[in-house]
C-alpha cells in the first residue's frame, strides 16, 4: 500500500499548522519571503555538503548580460563528463548558493563535473529570461571549461528539479534538431512539465503535501506575465522526435507534477528515446531539499542518477 513517509508526515503536519496559522494571523506571501523560505529550509535540511576538489565561481557574459555560475570538479586530474544544473523554485526563488550542497553531492556521486546556473528569476525577470540565460550557458560551455582549465570530456547532460526540470526540458526539446549543441542526457527531478496545470495529480495532490495547487498558480502568473501560451510553452505539449536525449524522470507519488512527468516518459518512450523511470512512493515534492528527514531516499535518487549517466557512457 502507498503510504507517506512516517516522518514526512509529521514533519508536514506541523509545517502545515504553521502555515495555518500564519494565514490566520493575515499573513500575505510576498517573493522575498517565498526566496527566504527556500533558501531557510535547505540550509536546515541539507546539512551535509560533500568537500569537491575543485570549485570556481565564474561567469558567462554576452553584450550587456552576465550569467554568474559556479562550477565543481570532483577529480580536477581527469577529464570528466558534464552536467548543467537548473535550481527549481518555481521560477521565482532558490539560486546556485541555496543548491550548492545539492551539486555537491551531485558532482561527487556521479563523478561528473557540475556548472550550476544563476540564472534570472521571476517576477523582475519573467519568461523567457531564464531560459534565455540557460541558453547562454549552454552556449558557451566549452570554451567557459577550457578558459579556466577543467578537464572535460564534451558529453552533456540537463538537470534540473522543480522550475529547472522544466528549463531543462524546455531546453532539451529546443535543441534536439540543432546542428552543433548534442544534449546527451536529461535527468528530470519532479519537474514541472505541464503549466496548464491540466494533469490529475495537481489537484490530487494540490493541498497539505507542501507544494498548493494554488501556490503553483500564483508561481505560474509571476512567470508568464505577457499573454504567453501556456500550452505551447510546456514541455509536455512540446514537439519531440527520437533525437530527443536519454531521459531520466524522477517522480514522487504525494507530488502534484506526479502525472506530467508520467505522461512525459510516455511520451519519449513511445517515440523510442532510452527513458528510465525512478518513482518514490513514499515522497513528496521538493524532498532533495528535506534530506535530514528522509535521508535513504535521498541517497539513493543520487546514486540512481549516477548509475544512469554512468551507464551511458559506456554505451
Amino acid at each position: 500500500m502507498v503510504k507517506l513517509d512516517d516522518g514526512l508526515k509529521i514533519w508536514l503536519d506541523a509545517y502545515n499548522q504553521g502555515v495555518a496559522q500564519l494565514m490566520q494571523s493575515g499573513y500575505v506571501a510576498t517573493v522575498e519571503a517565498i526566496r527566504d523560505g527556500l533558501s531557510n529550509l535547505t540550509a536546515a535540511c541539507v546539512t551535509d555538503s560533500p568537500d569537491i576538489a575543485r570549485v570556481l565561481d565564474t561567469s558567462v557574459a554576452e553584450q550587456t548580460q552576465m550569467i554568474p555560475v559556479r562550477i565543481y570538479h570532483p577529480a580536477p586530474d581527469r577529464p570528466l563528463p558534464v552536467i548543467v544544473f537548473l535550481h527549481g523554485g518555481g521560477h521565482m526563488a532558490g539560486s546556485v548558493a541555496v543548491y550548492d550542497p545539492i551539486c555537491r553531492k551531485l558532482s561527487k556521486t556521479t563523478q561528473h563535473i557540475v556548472v550550476s546556473v544563476d540564472y534570472r528569476l521571476a517576477p523582475e525577470w519573467p519568461y523567457p529570461h531564464g531560459l534565455a540565460d540557460a541558453r547562454m550557458v549552454i552556449g558557451q560551455l566549452w570554451s567557459l571549461l577550457e578558459q579556466h582549465q577543467f578537464a572535460y570530456v564534451p558529453a552533456l547532460t540537463l538537470a534540473g528539479d522543480s522550475g529547472g526540470g522544466a528549463m531543462a526540458a524546455t531546453l532539451s526539446a529546443d535543441y534536439q534538431e540543432h546542428p552543433d549543441v548534442r544534449i546527451n542526457n536529461q535527468v528530470l527531478i519532479y519537474p514541472s512539465l505541464d503549466y496548464t496545470m491540466s494533469q490529475p495529480s495537481v489537484t490530487e495532490n494540490g493541498k497539505g503535501l507542501f507544494l498548493q495547487q494554488d501556490k503553483m498558480q500564483w508561481y505560474f502568473d509571476q512567470y508568464f506575465q505577457h499573454g504567453e501560451d501556456r500550452q505551447a510553452a510546456s514541455p509536455l505539449f512540446m514537439s519531440k522526435s527520437a533525437r530527443m536525449p536519454r531521459t531520466l524522470m524522477i517522480t514522487a507519488e504525494f507530488c502534484p507534477l506526479r502525472d506530467e512527468g508520467v505522461a512525459y516518459v510516455q511520451q519519449l518512450s513511445a517515440l523510442g528515446v532510452h527513458t528510465e523511470h525512478f518513482h518514490l512512493d513514499d515522497m513528496i515534492h521538493a524532498y532533495l531539499n528535506l534530506e535530514s528527514l528522509v535521508p535513504m531516499q535521498c541517497g539513493a535518487t543520487y546514486q540512481k542518477i549516477a548509475d544512469f549517466l554512468n551507464t551511458s557512457m559506456n554505451c
